[in-house]
């Protein structure tokens, strides 16, 4: 007698396997023809292979490229450039620093970032000063206010600003605001309907429901941007939330933002509304975003952005670029440190041939798996000479360079494969010697307050961590 129940349990498993078997074979075969970075490459066939269930669902929301898909036409981004490209080419000839015109046509040629001369910076290393800055500026705006950021938290802070921002808008300003949906996450829509109600314009960044839960989880708006009246801006580091002003109990948050005011606010204002452009498809254009304004200051300033859709890692480019021009210094800062290989043989080759090179990081991180990764790096840079720093006194979320008592940038961009090649960044790098020896001794202060990292010492770390560090590598880049 047939045993039809076996038989048609036995198709079933042959069946499963084959579709199985074909999906993880089918997903390797697609990352392979995808071209990316033989690093990325097999960190995502080691995932499938070793754990395939896992690997194919962290693929499907986390692995798959956006970069063939296009944010903006030709045409209408030019349309967006024609008043600040106005503004550069009526501002009085500048020279620009010879040490950086390289640097500089890097990020004109591959991001469209013009250098604007004549901008005042304003640093702030504590939330509690930035914020008290931000609501001052925020209290005089007339016109219009532009802001974005990762985490527009519902907490005391966040609705602190909110509060401000439905005031203007009531007021007759003109408010529009940008959070990303991942980072919001857990934010209740409440808390904006509130900014709605008011008049406020309000998007969320690749906006993640299900059904069309996809990659959308992976590539996110990283950028803290406010623009006010056209005038003023900030960028740096620092999102909305209570946990940037008042730390933690076993340390405080020490990040660095800054103020700009100046002709380069067009180049913050041209990424907002960029931004805007992709969550709202409406291009905003007007003249009066882009006011003429006189030289308030002696900085030259370039705002530059990256993100996953465009041919080029422009932040990632320039920053290699800058490391290995630089002739006597240069400090890094940043929370997390999962170089990619041109970031990493940088900083190794500066090193090697004398250059000053220092990398400070939290002594405690608030996430494991990317501590555990940075950790893995550091026998590599400490081999070639790089000083490295643990800050102890809180968790350092600074993103902070600065070299040669020429240039300094301060952005949202960490040194870590996501910045690098998942996340919208933008980043102001400031050719000026007043405000690189700002930026010099803020991290020297900081230096201060940190412990710094011997190889004789670091390589004696238990077994069981370094295995823990390697593993964890293996996977940098999907971090």
């Amino acid at each position: 007698m047939i045993d039809w129940n076996s038989i048609l349990n036995q198709v079933a498993t042959v069946a499963f396997d084959i579709i199985y078997f074909g999906a993880i074979i089918g997903t390797i075969v697609i990352i392979v023809l995808d071209n990316r970075n033989p690093v990325k490459t097999l960190a995502w066939i080691l995932v499938l292979m070793f754990l395939p269930v896992v690997g194919l669902v962290f693929y499907f929301f986390f692995g798959r490229s956006r970069r063939r898909e296009r944010v903006i036409g030709n045409k209408i981004y030019n349309r967006l450039l024609n008043k600040p490209m106005m503004e550069y080419l009526a501002q009085d000839a500048s020279t620009l620093p010879m040490a950086y015109s390289r640097l500089i046509s890097l990020f004109r040629n591959t991001n469209q970032a013009l250098p604007f001369d004549g901008n005042r910076v304003e640093t702030y290393t504590s939330g509690a000063s930035m914020l008290q800055s931000l609501l001052r500026q925020l209290e005089r705006a007339k016109e219009h206010i532009h802001i974005e950021f990762y985490i527009f938290e519902d907490d005391a802070i966040g609705r602190m600003v909110r509060d401000v921002l439905i005031e203007k808008a009531r007021a007759g300003v003109e408010v529009r605001v940008i959070y990303d949906d991942v980072g919001c996450w857990h934010v209740p829509n409440r808390f904006y309907d509130e900014m709605r109600a008011a008049g406020i314009e309000v998007r969320s960044f690749l906006k993640v429901r299900f059904p069309v839960f996809t990659s959308k989880v992976n590539y996110r708006n990283h950028r803290k941007i406010v623009v006010i009246d056209g005038r003023v801006g900030f960028v740096g580091g620092m999102n909305l939330a209570e946990r940037y002003m008042r730390g933690f109990s076993w340390g405080i948050w020490r990040d660095t933002h800054i103020l700009l005011e100046g002709k380069a606010v067009h180049g913050l204002q041209t990424a907002f509304l960029l931004d805007w452009y992709f969550v709202d498809r409406t291009l905003i254009s007007a003249s009066r975003y882009f006011p003429k304004l006189e030289a308030c200051g002696t900085s030259l300033v370039q705002i530059v952005t990256s993100d996953p859709i465009g041919p080029w890692k422009e932040i990632m480019q320039g920053l290699s670029m800058a490391i290995s021009g630089a002739k006597k210094y240069f400090y890094i800062q940043t929370p997390y440190f999962l170089p990619t290989e041109q970031i990493l043989a940088a900083m190794q080759t500066a090193a090697l041939a004398g250059v000053d090179v220092r990398l400070m990081l939290p002594l405690r991180a608030d996430n494991r798996l990317t501590n555990l990764g940075s950790c893995s790096y550091l026998a590599d840079v400490l081999q070639a000479g790089v000083k490295v720093y643990f800050y102890r006194k809180g968790f350092l979320h600074s993103k902070l360079m600065v070299s040669d008592d020429e240039l300094s940038t301060v952005g949202s961009t960490n040194v870590d494969f996501r910045s690098f090649e998942h996340n919208f960044e933008v980043n102001a790098f400031i050719y000026d010697t007043e405000t690189a020896l700002q930026m010099r001794e803020v991290f020297l202060q900081d230096q201060r307050d940190s412990v710094q990292v011997f190889l004789k010492n670091w390589v004696k770390r238990p077994w069981w961590r370094k295995a823990a560090e390697s593993v964890v590598r293996l996977m940098a880049p999907l971090l």
